[in-house]
């Protein structure tokens, strides 16, 4: 797959990257190199190759679910740069601007 400038350009802004012409040739005969490694995928069979979800097979390890001693809010909360109402305060992210 041919990658234009344009294309090139688009994807350095999408990841934030500022890129030179000529980083960006590099760039997308990279990229073209990487798609073609990948389409050769395509020419393997492999209708008798069973799904698999992982590479390696695992077996869960499970800690035994058992009652502990947990903290009491004001000790946790006695840590926290800012308490409101026996919760955590935080700077507001989201809302009108």
């Amino acid at each position: 797959m041919k990658f234009s400038s344009g294309e090139v350009a688009h994807l350095a802004k999408l990841s934030r990257l500022e890129l030179s012409e000529s980083e960006q040739e590099r760039i997308g005969q990279d990229l073209e190199e990487i798609l073609g490694y990948v389409a050769k995928l395509d020419e393997l069979d492999v209708s008798q190759v069973e799904p698999t979800t992982h590479a390696v097979e695992l077996a869960m390890q499970l800690r035994e679910d058992r009652a502990q001693q947990v903290f009491e809010r004001e000790q946790v909360l006695s840590n926290a740069p800012a308490v409101s109402d026996g919760m955590f305060r935080v700077p507001k992210v989201v809302g009108d601007s």
